[in-house]
Formats: C-alpha cells, structure tokens, sequence
C-alpha cells in the first residue's frame, strides 16, 4: 500500500480495463463497426497492432486507475468507489471525448462505442476499488 492506496488493486483494475478493451473493441462487439467509423479497413491478413501498443495501453490503464484510487483514498466504500466510477467515466471521461468528437466532426456511434468503452472502464475501477476496500 502506497499512502492508503492498493497497488493490486489498482493493478486488478488496470488489467480490467485492459481485458474490456479487448472484448469491447473486437469483432463480436463494435470492432467492426469501430473501424468503419474510423475509415479503417479490417481484414484477415491484419495482425494487428504492434506490442507497444498494448504495453503503453497498460501503462495508461494504470495511470487512469491509480488517478482514481487516488481520488477516492481509503477504504471510500462500495457506493461511493462504484458511483464514483461511473461518474468519471460519464462526466469527465466522455464529455471530454465529446468534446473532441464534435470539433472533429467524428460520428455519434463513434462517439457511443468509445464513450461506452471509458465509462465501463471507469466503473469496472469504482467496482474493483470499492470492493477491494473492504
């Protein structure tokens, strides 16, 4: 523990995240759709990304769910770390996204999966967080 924070905590989160974005942004859900949005073609012969990506990706899940613990501190209970979450995805993360999304003239499904993605993100980390403090 790091001045009240739970580093396999924030580490259980950071590896969710990674796992949702996995899920989340693959063919049996919105990857398809995803890349069309994006102009980008999907084929079979595409391995995908390179192997900093999904480092640097990680590091960043990190970043976010350490930021999170961070803001909640000790032991801030189910509720709290789990609405929480929620919050910061919906309110700060995806507002924030669309923002962005406005000015770049990006679709609203695009806007939807990616603002979809970051509030489970943020509130698989409330969840985790709130019940890792207990």
């Amino acid at each position: 523990m790091i001045d009240g924070i739970n580093l396999w905590a924030v580490l259980t989160a950071a590896l969710s995240a990674f796992l949702l974005g996995g899920v989340w942004y693959s063919k049996v859900l919105f990857g398809n759709i995803w890349a069309r949005e994006n102009g980008m073609q999907i084929n079979n012969k595409d391995k995908g990304h390179r192997a900093y990506v999904f480092i640097f990706s990680f590091i960043l899940s990190f970043i976010a769910a350490f930021a999170l613990a961070l803001l909640l501190r000790r032991k801030p209970g189910f509720y709290m770390a789990f609405h929480t979450g929620i919050l910061t995805g919906v309110c700060w993360v995806s507002t924030s996204f669309g923002i962005n999304y406005l000015f770049a003239n990006r679709s609203l499904k695009l806007f939807l999966i990616d603002a979809g993605y970051h509030t489970c993100q943020f509130t698989l980390y409330g969840l985790i967080l709130g019940l890792w403090s207990h």
